[in-house]
């Protein structure tokens, strides 16, 4: 695919998010502080990664990716929340989140944990009540987004990479695969989902996504020894000042651009077989090379 032609479709689908989302949480209400606290951090920017893959699907799906913004946009709501806990003292104590104070840092733990406690069931709302989804799909969308932020998903994978000893390749491998790449994987199985898409399609986003996924942590890992603090968007080498081991330490630098390399290879070769999916292959090879 062109430069030029994955750039205006990345753009779009980024504005379209953009702006379904500043459209959230306007209300005038005596608790508008919460609302404030949200939107602050949902506002903050970002690669919209999952929103986009989400949208992208849903296409490939045969859906008008428009209709499927209610959808993508519960998954960043659900992203938005584990960001503000996990930036939180008693987790990764982090100052800045892109390029900003954390939301603690400005509006208080108290409120930073409220906000966080409220995006969650207000992105099953979304799901749930997406108009032009049929309520079948909406249910789907639901449960997938369910199962990828509860306890065996992101939530499980938080509790290894904070209170366990995680330290060979195999262990972080499944504290990527719990914490970062189950929401990577459920992005794109719930495009495929709001769009009633067939089997065989879901199968292939769903290895496409795992695989980028993992890519995208190790690469994480990477930026946060070598990366620009400007660009990052957060301090580098927090990982390493935590005490946490990352797969810089059990891989190296070359490792992990070997992994990176591996993995995105496999993303790619899942989507080969399925018409009009350039723009997942170049986004593959554009996220492995990501500098924030």
């Amino acid at each position: 695919m062109e430069h030029a032609a994955f750039d205006e479709r990345y753009g779009a689908y980024r504005q379209a998010v953009e702006e379904f989302l500043d459209g959230l949480f306007r209300e005038q209400v005596p608790y508008g502080d919460l609302y404030d606290s949200m939107r602050y951090s949902l506002l903050a920017g970002g690669k919209r990664i999952r929103p986009v893959l989400a949208l992208e699907f849903a296409r490939l799906g045969g859906m008008d990716w428009k209709a499927a913004l209610p959808v993508a946009c519960a998954l960043e709501l659900v992203h938005t929340y584990s960001l503000i806990h996990d930036d939180l003292p008693c987790m990764d104590n982090d100052d800045l989140r892109r390029g900003k104070p954390t939301n603690h840092k400005v509006y208080g733990e108290t409120l930073a944990v409220l906000s966080g406690d409220a995006l969650q069931p207000e992105a099953f709302r979304l799901a749930l009540s997406a108009p032009g989804i049929s309520p079948e799909r909406r249910a789907d969308c639901a449960l997938l987004l369910a199962q990828a932020a509860g306890a065996d998903g992101m939530v499980g994978g938080q509790v290894l990479d904070t209170l366990h000893d995680t330290r060979t390749a195999e262990e972080l491998t499944l504290v990527c695969r719990m914490k970062t790449g189950v929401m990577i994987r459920a992005a794109a199985l719930m495009g495929c989902a709001a769009a009633g898409a067939d089997r065989a399609l879901r199968d292939a986003s769903g290895e496409y996504a795992a695989q980028l996924g993992l890519a995208f942590q190790i690469r994480d890992d990477m930026l946060d020894v070598i990366g620009s603090e400007s660009a990052f968007g957060k301090p580098i080498g927090s990982d390493r000042k935590e005490g946490k081991i990352t797969f810089m330490d059990v891989l190296g630098p070359e490792g992990c651009a070997e992994a990176i390399q591996i993995c995105t290879e496999r993303a790619r070769a899942a989507l080969e077989p399925v018409k009009g999916s350039e723009f997942l292959l170049d986004l593959a090879g554009r996220l492995a090379e990501r500098d924030k």
